[in-house]
């Protein structure tokens, strides 16, 4: 930051830095921290307003200021006059737009408060960055051009707004210079924006006319506007009541996010307390292994604390040595929260590509992550009129209801309770790119009513009685390539070999188990679920299991290796060029394919994703079935 004074400083704290810079620091440091947004539509002036907040809080320092100025003249939009947009829009292709494109964070102070205000972007194309904007806000600002009154951005926001749970709302009726200050027109955008936000349940919401680029109302009352009785925006960010109170009312809640353990003698869990008090003494729970024991001390880089609160990230040691470690939650131990693996959940999709139903991603609740699939969707949103509208997946931007259900049970709270324990990410498990955030509504009563039944014989005991170590034999290649003959091949000398085996086979399959699935993206993902759930049965049971499936997507491919231990997913890659796959053609299917008569076929009209690294590789251009099959089997030795 530069070292040259902000311009005209008036506050009365400039005499505290002056005189005693300590104490001044003390003051600032427990100010109250308001995180804030301003959203809404494409030009309502989102940025111009944080400017002017900037600059009339004395947060600009004079070589900013002549920048500014200098900037205002050759690239502003405002003509000769400053264009306090410039002081958030730093991407130069926002300032090239005239439009916000990402999420701008900024900082600034009065004397009562601390703010940091994210500048959400106003395009549709742009609403998954207003989503990671308001995850963390206390209060959103949405504006409206006073010329235009509600759009359907100021719709989505507004829902996006209460999706998330910020319960403090400012309809912002910006521009009212444009429009003379007329207070017709702005209590009837008030009256029309009233309508709708009742009938998503924001009841409670408050409205003020202001011009960010004049300044009305921004800092101090608008001489242009004597009708309005209410306080100016500032005034307004300084008072409003944070939710912090609330939070510390609320039973204990702590994601646990490392285990310290810096020498033999010390053993503590760290994390950041996200709902509840804590003192020395108190009794806890530890999920999901609902183990139990008391706070021994609480401890922090300053020291030890007789009581830590919601928002404080503290060092927790207990009296009893009890396993806990990253994703587990310490808990009130007579209020802990739930448990489960199966929910319903709102979904906003973030991603150009469109959720695929079935398909396993990365669930990210806290610090707890693990793999999930999101079934079909129940219906989305129409931001327009709030209808529900019938939907077999989720595209860009769209905000759908949905059941999840994730490989093993996660701690959680519904996202109206618990904001930490109910909100998640989902992340694409090849790119690891974010493409959903979602909020739990509550856990499916088939999850609470259904428990795994342990039994006296395991998959060890079945597997030692055929003296032999479970595997499964996964062939993946094009229709053509040969996994069918080879898999038989293979099979008959595993069997020469006394190994206990049994092949399933993608055509036979779909005579019975899954007959009633097509060739869609969404039915060939339910297609390896299903057989990877059989194979994994089959492999508890001690047998080698043999699957012949094209099985296109590596992501399948990769949820059914994790579905067993280490070593015993063998991926077989018969790898066959299409047009020696097509060349082959034994049932015929190419040539329907080339002709349109046979759709989502794969290698034509619908894509094969090859193993980027498979366990084994065979080349059936260069090998016969048997000398393959042969090939295989030595790779596999030893078997037992």
């Amino acid at each position: 930051m530069s070292d040259t004074k902000p311009h005209n400083a008036i506050y009365k704290t400039d005499d505290l830095i002056a005189s005693d810079i300590d104490a001044y620091l003390e003051v600032h440091q427990h100010k109250s921290l308001l995180r804030f947004i301003t959203c809404g539509s494409v030009d309502d002036g989102k940025s111009t307003l944080i400017g002017r907040l900037l600059y009339d809080s004395k947060m600009i320092f004079e070589d900013q200021l002549s920048a500014l100025e200098f900037d205002s003249k050759r690239i502003g939009t405002q003509g000769q006059e400053i264009d306090f947009a410039l002081l958030v829009d730093g991407l130069a292709a926002e300032r090239e737009q005239g439009i916000t494109i990402d999420v701008a964070y900024r900082f600034f102070a009065t004397e009562k408060r601390k703010f940091i205000v994210a500048d959400c972007p106003g395009h549709e194309q742009y609403t998954r960055n207003m989503v990671t904007g308001a995850s963390t806000a206390d209060l959103a600002v949405i504006l409206i051009d006073a010329r235009k009154g509600v759009l359907v951005q100021t719709r989505r926001h507004s829902y996006l707004a209460k999706l998330l749970g910020i319960r403090n709302i400012v309809l912002a009726v910006n521009k009212m210079d444009l429009i003379e200050y007329n207070q017709a027109k702005y209590d009837a955008i008030v009256a029309e924006y009233t309508t709708f936000a009742n009938s998503i349940g924001i009841y409670d919401f408050t409205a003020m006319p202001i011009s960010g680029f004049k300044g009305d109302n921004i800092t101090k009352r608008s001489v242009h506007m004597p009708w309005y009785a209410g306080q100016p925006l500032i005034t307004h960010l300084e008072t409003v009541a944070l939710d912090n109170d609330a939070d510390q009312g609320k039973p204990l809640r702590m994601p646990v996010q490392w285990v310290n353990r810096p020498n033999l003698d010390f053993r503590g869990f760290s994390g950041q307390i996200a709902t509840g008090i804590l003192r020395p003494g108190d009794a806890i729970r530890v999920l999901p292994s609902g183990k139990t024991s008391t706070i021994s001390k609480i401890v922090t880089f300053e020291g030890e604390l007789s009581e830590a609160v919601a928002g404080q990230s503290v060092t927790l040691c207990f009296a009893d040595e009890i396993d806990c470690s990253r994703g587990d939650v310490i808990a009130a131990a007579d209020n802990p929260p739930e448990v489960s693996d199966q929910f319903e959940s709102t979904i906003v999709w973030m991603a150009d590509e469109a959720l695929v139903p079935g398909r396993a991603y990365w669930l990210k609740l806290g610090t707890q992550t693990v793999s999930a699939t999101v079934q079909s969707p129940k219906f989305f949103i129409n931001v327009n009129n709030m209808e529900h509208m019938a939907a077999k997946t989720l595209e860009l931007n769209a905000i759908g209801v949905a059941e999840i259900s994730t490989d093993r049970p996660i701690v959680f709270e519904p996202y109206a309770t618990n904001h930490v324990l109910g909100g998640y990410i989902l992340i694409d498990k090849i790119t690891n790119a974010t493409v959903a955030a979602g909020m739990l509504h509550f856990s499916l009563r088939r999850a609470q009513n259904v428990h795994w039944q342990a039994t006296d014989i395991g998959r060890d005991a079945h597997a030692a009685l055929k003296n032999q170590k479970p595997k499964i034999l996964w062939f993946t290649g094009l229709s053509g390539s040969g996994k069918s003959t080879i898999a038989n091949e293979v099979e008959k000398t595993l069997n020469l070999l006394n190994r206990h085996t049994f092949l399933l086979d993608g055509d036979n399959i779909r005579h019975g188990l899954n007959k009633d699935l097509g060739f869609t993206e969404t039915d060939r993902i339910e297609n390896i679920r299903r057989v990877g759930e059989v194979a994994k049965l089959m492999a508890d049971a001690g047998l080698i299991v043999l699957t012949a499936f094209i099985s296109p997507f590596r992501a399948e491919r990769d949820m059914v290796r994790a579905m067993m231990p280490e070593g015993e997913f063998i991926e077989i890659f018969v790898d066959t060029p299409l047009e020696v796959a097509e060349a082959r053609d034994v049932k015929g299917l190419y040539k329907k394919a080339r002709s349109g008569q046979l759709k989502n076929f794969t290698g034509i009209d619908s894509p094969y994703e090859p193993p980027e690294n498979p366990d084994i590789r065979v080349n059936t251009v260069e090998m016969s079935a048997a000398e393959a099959a042969e090939h295989i089997v030595r790779q596999l030795m030893p078997l037992k």
